[in-house]
C-alpha cells in the first residue's frame, strides 16, 4: 500500500488514536457531577427512551436502567474514559474496539430519531470496525510492545 507521509499501519494507528481521543473527548465534556450526583445524564436518557418509537427500547431501558440508575450512570462515564485510554494507547485494543462498537449501537438505537446523534455513532462504529478488522493495534500500541493479539 502505497500512502502519503506514513505507512498503511500507522495511518490504522492514526486513526485508532483518533477514534481514542473521541472517546476521551466525550467524557471530557460530561458533567459528571450532574451524572452521579443529580442523576441528569440517566434522567435525560430515560426521558429519550420514554418517548422511543420501538417498545424494545423503552422496555429495555426499564428493565436495566431504572432498577439501578447510579451503577449505570458510573458504567457508561467510565466506560468512555476506558475506552478513549484503551484505545490512545493501544492497551486491549480489540476488546476496546468491540466494547466501543456496542456502545455506539446502543447509543445509535436510543438516538434513533436525532440525526447528529445518528452520524457521531455512526462514523465511530464504522472506524470501530475498520480498526477491528484491519488489526490497529499492530503499530504504536502497548498491544503491540507486549506481544498481544498477534
Amino acid at each position: 500500500m502505497q500512502t502519503i507521509w506514513l505507512g498503511g499501519a500507522e495511518w490504522l494507528a492514526v486513526l485508532r488514536i483518533g477514534l481514542g481521543l473521541w472517546w476521551l473527548e466525550s467524557w471530557r465534556h460530561k458533567d459528571r457531577k450532574g451524572w452521579f450526583e443529580r442523576g441528569t445524564g440517566i434522567a435525560w436518557a430515560a426521558d429519550v427512551a420514554g418517548k422511543h418509537r420501538w417498545g424494545v427500547v423503552r422496555t429495555g431501558f426499564r428493565q436495566v436502567v431504572d432498577p439501578r440508575p447510579k451503577l449505570i450512570a458510573y458504567v457508561v462515564v467510565y466506560a468512555e474514559l476506558a475506552l478513549g485510554l484503551g484505545l490512545v494507547t493501544g492497551f486491549l485494543t480489540p476488546v476496546a474496539l468491540v466494547a466501543g462498537l456496542l456502545l455506539n449501537l446502543l447509543y445509535l438505537v436510543l438516538m434513533i430519531h436525532d440525526w447528529a446523534e445518528q452520524g457521531q455513532n455512526a462514523m465511530m462504529a464504522l472506524i470501530s470496525l475498520v480498526a477491528l478488522f484491519a488489526m490497529a493495534w499492530q503499530t504504536w500500541s502497548l498491544d503491540a510492545a507486549l506481544g498481544l493479539f498477534l
